[in-house]
C-alpha cells in the first residue's frame, strides 16, 4: 500500500487567515500531496510566548476554518511534545505514530532562506520533502536547489497574523481576512482587543 502523501502546515495560526487557507489549498491542488495538516504549534521559539492566545483556542479557530474541507486535518500533535517545539522532533514523531504517511513539510521562502539555523535542518532535508511558497522579501537562499525542495507557484499572499491582531485591537473591521466561521469566534469572544 503507497503512504498517503500529507503536507504538515505549522503555524501559531494566531488567528488563522485566508492566507494560511489559499496557501494549504493551492498545495493540494497544484503539488503531489494527498491532504494538508495544519499543525498548531504551541510556542514557537522564535516567537515570543505572551502574545499568543490560549493552544485551545487557536486550535479551534483552525479547526473552524478547515471543518469541511475533507483533505485538510488539524493536528495538536505538538501539544504534548517538549516546549518549545523544534520540527525535526515533529516529524520523529508524526513518522513513528502515523506509518502509513509520507510527511512533508510546507513553508514559505523566507523560512527556507534561514532553513540552515534550524535544529537538525540536514536531517530533515535528507528524509524529507518541502514544499516552498513564495514571498516577495525572499527567493529561498540557496536551498531552494536542493533535490527535496519544489518551490510552487503559489499566490502571494501578503496577510500577516500580527497586522490582523493590531487592526482588530484598533476596531478596524477585517472580516473578509479571515475565514467567515474564525471572524465570528474572534469578534464573539472579543479576541486582540
Amino acid at each position: 500500500m503507497s503512504k498517503k502523501k500529507t503536507g504538515l502546515y505549522f503555524g501559531t495560526f494566531n488567528p488563522i487567515h485566508i492566507g494560511h487557507c489559499v496557501i494549504a489549498q493551492h498545495m493540494l491542488e497544484f503539488t503531489d500531496l494527498d491532504e494538508v495538516w495544519f499543525v498548531v504549534t504551541p510556542h514557537n521559539p522564535h516567537k515570543k510566548k505572551n502574545t499568543l492566545l490560549d493552544d485551545y483556542q487557536r486550535l479551534h479557530m483552525v479547526q473552524l476554518a478547515v471543518d469541511d474541507q475533507y483533505k485538510m486535518q488539524v493536528s495538536n500533535m505538538e501539544f504534548d511534545l517538549p516546549q518549545p517545539s523544534y520540527t525535526a522532533t515533529t516529524l520523529a514523531h508524526a513518522v513513528e505514530k502515523y506509518p502509513n504517511h509520507e510527511f512533508s513539510l510546507i513553508m514559505g521562502a523566507d523560512n527556507l532562506e534561514t532553513f540552515h539555523k534550524w535544529r537538525n535542518y540536514e536531517w530533515i532535508l535528507e528524509h524529507h520533502h518541502i514544499y516552498v511558497y513564495p514571498r516577495i522579501e525572499s527567493d529561498g537562499g540557496d536551498l531552494k536547489l536542493h533535490p527535496h525542495v519544489t518551490i510552487t507557484e503559489a499566490p502571494i499572499m501578503q496577510i500577516a497574523s500580527t497586522d490582523i491582531r493590531n487592526a482588530i485591537k484598533d476596531g478596524k473591521n477585517v472580516s473578509f481576512m479571515l475565514p467567515e466561521k474564525v471572524w465570528k469566534y474572534v469578534d464573539e469572544e472579543l479576541f486582540y482587543r
